[in-house]
């Protein structure tokens, strides 16, 4: 099945004052690419207007104000308390102290985008194979040959987009690890006494990311206790005390009085030491080439990181657009992990 792990239980959401300066600037290069997806890939319009209020409690105003300034852009902007009341007026008096709103952040229909993506490859005559593990993978000469399934396919170049599997798929190549972390984050579809209609509000989160929340339905709630849970790579499910941990700490911040769980579901977001993406050709091998480490950041920079890869793949130009945006090749290629190996 595709979409079955990270890509089918994300957040959905485009955040371009979201993640480190190089997650920032792919986000950036990624917007023309949305925006532009109905006529390029038959989609749907993938974007629609969602605020991401960035919110703190006692004594985090130093930190709001700090967000704030180091992203730098006229979408992201301080408010006053009463502004952040009227954006979303579940938040409670007694824990809001400080606030900053990003107005350019998107709801991202993830699956429309993922069905245009997978088209897309069909309509250039490629083939994807379901419920085909990778058995082996051995380099032989120039050229590698793996089994997937019951496939055996022989090629020049492999590109590992194994996302939590890509160090064991590496491992299997005889190639050192790059130290990828995948992580475990919860979330939780929730009903509570202040749902009257709440479609129109914000994504919040918390300027410690120790929670976010956004609508759902009309009178249903997204939450997560924003959790960063190591663990090995596997198909991730949801844990009782981490759903419980959600539904606190947002109680705790709002007056939703959130109670019944209607769904929940985890995913693994993998991330390189520096949380930054992983896509270039190892400097040890060659034909094995990275694209890996997206983070919790993957769906939001997927259009620019796919065309950074392929430019890097191929050795064709880099893209002027991510050039302008400051994404370098050394900024995300695999050297800067392998240094003092």
């Amino acid at each position: 099945m595709l979409a079955a792990h990270t890509t089918g239980r994300s957040a959905a959401a485009f955040i371009e004052s979201y993640g480190g300066p190089v997650v920032r600037a792919l986000t950036r290069a990624s917007r023309a690419s949305f925006d532009a997806a109905p006529e390029v890939l038959g989609t749907p319009q993938l974007l629609s207007p969602r605020p991401f209020l960035w919110v703190g409690g006692r004594e985090q105003g130093d930190a709001v104000r700090g967000l704030v300034e180091s992203v730098g852009t006229s979408d992201v902007e301080l408010l006053d308390l009463d502004q952040a009341f009227s954006l979303c007026p579940a938040l409670s008096p007694d824990y809001l102290d400080a606030a900053a709103v990003d107005t350019g952040a998107m709801d991202i229909d993830v699956m429309a985008l993922h069905q245009g993506y997978v088209g897309g490859l069909a309509r250039r005559g490629a083939s994807v194979l379901r419920s085909a593990p990778l058995r082996n993978l051995q380099k032989s000469g120039h050229s590698w040959k793996l089994v997937a399934g019951e496939e055996e396919i022989e090629a020049n170049a492999i590109l590992n987009a194994a996302g939590a599997w890509a160090d064991q798929v590496a491992g299997m190549a005889g190639l050192p690890q790059l130290g990828l972390r995948p992580l475990r984050r919860t979330i939780a579809i929730c009903t509570g006494t202040r749902l009257d209609d709440i479609s129109a509000w914000p994504l919040v989160a918390d300027v410690s990311e120790q929670f976010y929340f956004k609508p759902e339905s009309s009178q249903h709630i997204l939450v997560s206790p924003a959790d960063e849970t190591p663990t090995e790579p596997t198909d991730a499910r949801p844990l009782d005390e981490d759903i419980a941990l959600g539904i606190d700490r947002v109680n705790e911040a709002t007056t939703l009085r959130l109670r019944h769980v209607r769904a929940a579901w985890a995913g693994l977001r993998t991330f390189a030491p520096d949380r930054s993406p992983v896509v270039g050709y190892d400097p040890e091998e060659e034909g094995f080439f990275w694209f890996a480490g997206q983070g919790g950041y993957g769906i939001q920079m997927a259009p620019a990181l796919a065309r950074l890869g392929a430019s890097l793949a191929t050795g064709s130009l880099q893209a002027d657009d991510l050039v302008e945006q400051g994404v370098s090749a050394g900024a995300v290629g695999v050297a800067r992990l392998r240094q003092g190996h």
